[in-house]
């Protein structure tokens, strides 16, 4: 890997070199600012062999430096070992912004690189002005892709419609009301970049981008027409004729930008910033009217009721699929049958397959033993594969895309007896998680006002996580979606009734073990009172949390009544749909936490 990145980067420079660019930027990103990438845009990781889904690469003549969060420190590290790579760990103190390290790098007059469809309006508009602070131009025209001689094709996918039985609204009833913020905001028409709002808002799906049923397109949306850019090669006749219905034209992918440059001096056009690439906005030329947050994306975060009644209905399937799914790996570790961290990547997916309405994984299983668990968002591959032994814990991060809803559920279990230091930690872990869950709190909430909640035994100890507490889920869409999100950072996007979040605290030890406990959660109405309207969670995702990681000693009464009302709650729903084994594994394992009874 480090021979094939040397080679790379030397392409790279080369290029750079041609073309006056003193500097390259390289962001994980495509033209629609998504999180996760068609392969036709991971040129960052095509260069650098880090394949973490954020994280950003920058080269000069004589330097190579790729910042990423600390979801990716210990991956990162890893993969970039023996490259010229330098890991830059964003996020903490100690380490420059990619702006900063520029200015003390490079000499004043020099040359930036950077492809200004990959970057969003705003961070595009504080790197040129960071950086002409210090002498420094920026050329947003610089395509460091022309060195990836075998790039992969754009995507193809056919294009299908998500039927309105599952979306629960129309695709012209949603432009409707897309359209009336759009007026309320000032402007005449909006312009839509973001894939999944481009899905949500027309009731289509495709599998352009791995786990996520997104197409790629562009969408103009104004009382005189509605306009979906995309490649004919992804449409039928029938799909032309479900969107006419819906009062939506097509015109092709590549003709969005023309269409623009085109329109008359007079429109004002509602954009996204911070979902609109910065080359995009420019074509505008003065007719964009920038608004904090889509109207899309706001309406796609809360669920209708037939969205809610879906997921309901998908929680209850996954269940059912983890149930089966952990006896069979439980079953292997007791009888000495090898079973390896793609093994129970594989065994998730055979039995959530079975399920009715599934169509695939919502993002990459993350099957993490000992010391992998610690790794934040890792992937087995065939390299890194472990064996599962007789101890230790098991890290578990996986979900699915259900026609009704997406899950993402994450559960650490012990493959043998777990050791004081396991159940400490656990049990510190699972304290912020049903202090979350049982949380009351007003209107107009944002979940930068929560996230301390969710850490406050891991404080009180000593210790911390550092990537979010929670994030939006959509509805079979992104398994990350905003606007809103739990986090320690300030995001302004308050929490409404009808949102989904997960709640996952965790905890990592570098070398010796990850732990985190997710459920999806649903914010709903609590109680009206004197003092105004106050907000809960309902918890979505069913199935037991590991009985024998709980130092019980640790744990308050109203802890312990809420774990064990979970755990009922989840033997009601999933029993009616298990046999006799299944149910007697699942009553096992969802029994009081004070019955002190062996497995």
């Amino acid at each position: 890997m480090a021979h094939e990145s040397e080679i790379r980067l030397a392409a790279l420079r080369g290029l750079m070199k041609a073309k006056g660019i003193d500097a390259a930027v390289i962001p994980q990103a495509d033209p629609h600012l998504s999180e996760y990438l068609a392969p036709h845009w991971q040129l960052r990781r095509w260069l650098s062999g880090f394949t973490g889904s954020a994280g950003d690469l920058v080269v000069t003549a004589d330097q190579a430096c790729l910042w990423t969060d600390s979801r990716y420190f210990i991956q990162a590290t890893r993969q970039l070992e023996g490259s010229e790579i330098e890991l830059m760990r964003d996020g903490l103190a100690s380490t420059p912004g990619i702006g900063h390290w520029l200015c003390i790098n490079l000499p004043e007059g020099a040359t930036v690189g950077v492809d200004g469809m990959l970057l969003p309006v705003p961070r595009l508009a504080d790197l040129q002005g960071e950086l002409q602070k210090a002498g420094i131009k920026v050329d947003a025209s610089f395509d460091p892709s022309a060195v990836w001689l075998d790039r992969p094709e754009m995507p193809s996918g056919k294009i299908y419609v998500h039927d309105v039985a599952y979306a629960g609204e129309s695709a012209s009833s949603k432009i409707g009301k897309i359209l009336a913020a759009t007026a309320e905001a000032g402007a005449g028409a909006i312009f839509i970049s973001a894939l999944d709002e481009i899905a949500w808002t027309l009731n289509i799906r495709c599998d352009d981008v791995r786990h996520t049923p997104v197409a790629t397109s562009y969408l103009f949306l104004s009382p005189d027409r509605n306009i979906l850019f995309v490649d004919s090669s992804k449409t039928d006749a029938a799909l032309l004729e479900y969107l006419a219905a819906e009062g939506v034209g097509v015109m092709g992918y590549t003709e969005a930008g023309a269409f623009l440059a085109s329109l008359p001096d007079a429109a004002t056009v509602l954009v996204d910033p911070a979902r609109t690439s910065g080359r995009m906005h420019s074509l505008l030329a003065g007719r964009a009217v920038n608004t904090a947050l889509s109207p899309a994306s706001a309406l796609k975060s809360v669920k209708n009721d037939i969205q809610l009644q879906g997921i309901r209905r998908a929680m209850v399937r996954d269940g059912v699929a983890l149930v089966r799914s952990f006896r069979e790996i439980e079953r292997a570790i007791a009888t000495g049958t090898e079973i390896t961290e793609m093994d129970v990547a594989a065994i998730l997916k055979k039995y959530r397959s079975q399920g009715e309405n599934y169509r695939d994984e919502s993002f990459g299983t993350i099957a993490g033993y000992g010391p992998h668990g610690a790794i934040v968002h890792y992937e087995a591959t065939e390299a890194t594969n472990s064996v599962l032994a007789p101890h230790g814990l098991l890290l578990v991060d996986s979900g699915a895309q259900y026609l009704d809803g997406t899950t993402d559920i994450t559960r650490t279990i012990a493959l043998g007896t777990p050791t004081a230091e396991e159940r400490r930690d656990f049990t510190l872990v699972m304290k912020g998680h049903i202090a979350l869950a049982t949380m009351m709190f007003p209107d107009d909430t944002r979940g930068a006002q929560l996230d301390a909640i969710a850490r406050q035994y891991l404080w009180r100890n000593g210790m911390s996580y550092l990537h979010g507490t929670g994030h939006g889920v959509g509805h079979f869409l992104g398994v990350h979606e905003g606007p809103q999100s739990i986090r320690l950072n300030w995001v302004d996007a308050v929490l409404r009734p009808g949102m989904i979040t997960s709640n996952e605290p965790g905890l990592y030890r570098a070398d010796i073990h990850g732990i985190r406990c997710e459920n999806l959660v649903l914010c709903r109405r609590a109680c009206t009172n004197e003092f105004g309207n106050f907000l809960r969670f309902e918890t979505l995702t069913l199935f037991p949390f590991d009985l024998r990681l709980f130092d019980v000693d640790m744990l308050t009464s109203d802890e312990i009544e809420w774990l064990d009302s979970y755990h009922r709650t989840v033997f009601e729903r999933l029993s009616p749909y298990l046999d006799a084994e299944e149910r007697q594994w699942l009553e096992c394992r969802t029994r009081s936490i004070t019955d002190n009874l062996p497995f």
